[in-house]
């Protein structure tokens, strides 16, 4: 059982992991505002109301800390850098890593990058974790200086960081759109292979203190490769939305 800190456990991916993990691990939650969040989840876990913009509160947030699952932050495309996005996607993690030198039992961060990160390479080209950044807006910047960022204390700090580059994410095959075409279908990522593969971010032995992976399902063509994540974390997809197309149309 690990201790892990949850940074955008509200969001849709972080109320779900938050379900998958509590019952493995001991678990802190941090946000802002939790009237939405479950309360039986709360009593489960231990809630913690702080503005992570904030870096005065993240002071000894990290003690005892093992593992970080870096989830919060500005997720719209069209989101203006002056607002949101620059005290979510660049201050908020920037407050993170620089408290992480501090907490000496810190193992791993595990933090949210993005698809848009590479969303500017054509449609039908499968894009590798390791091919050259391409992001086609200023949300994908945003993931692109994360990375940086993370790799930044992983080479010159020692702090050891994962990065998930996640794709269309859906909670339950019903959100699927039904009308998707084969790109669309092609950035499917299940809340089944997101939890396993966070499982994997945390058990996991890396090769070097810094990795980028793609967070995508089992697709017939995945828009995105999963092989350094196969490779280096033994993620094994399982759910493929061409598979689920060919169910909804049968029906």
């Amino acid at each position: 059982m690990a201790k892990i800190l949850i940074t955008g456990a509200t969001g849709t991916i972080g109320l779900e992991l938050t379900k998958h993990l509590v019952h493995q691990h001991e678990l802190t939650v941090v946000g802002r505002d939790f009237s939405e969040f479950p309360d039986d989840l709360k009593k489960q876990v231990t809630v913690i109301k702080k503005d992570l913009v904030n870096p005065k509160n993240w002071t000894n947030l990290l003690d005892h800390i093992e593992y970080v699952i870096q989830l919060a932050g500005e997720a719209d495309a069209k989101a203006n850098f002056y607002g949101d996005l620059l005290e979510l996607n660049y201050k908020l993690p920037h407050n993170l890593f620089k408290e992480a030198i501090k907490a000496k039992e810190l193992k791993r961060i595990i933090f949210a990058s993005s698809i848009h990160a590479v969303g500017a390479y054509p449609e039908y080209v499968q894009v590798k974790a390791t091919d050259p950044v391409r992001p086609a807006d200023l949300y994908g910047v945003s993931k692109v200086y994360l990375e940086g960022l993370a790799a930044y204390y992983a080479y010159s700090q020692g702090i050891e960081s994962i990065g998930i580059r996640i794709a269309d994410y859906k909670v339950s095959d019903d959100k699927l759109d039904k009308e998707a075409d084969k790109n669309g279908m092609a950035m499917y990522l299940s809340k089944r292979d997101m939890n396993h593969l966070i499982d994997c971010c945390i058990e996991a032995e890396l090769k070097e203190p810094f990795l980028i992976v793609n967070g995508i399902s089992k697709n017939t063509f995945p828009r995105l490769s999963y092989e350094e994540a196969h490779v280096q974390l033994g993620y094994n997809p399982k759910d493929n939305a061409f598979e689920m197309n060919e169910i909804f149309e049968s029906k």
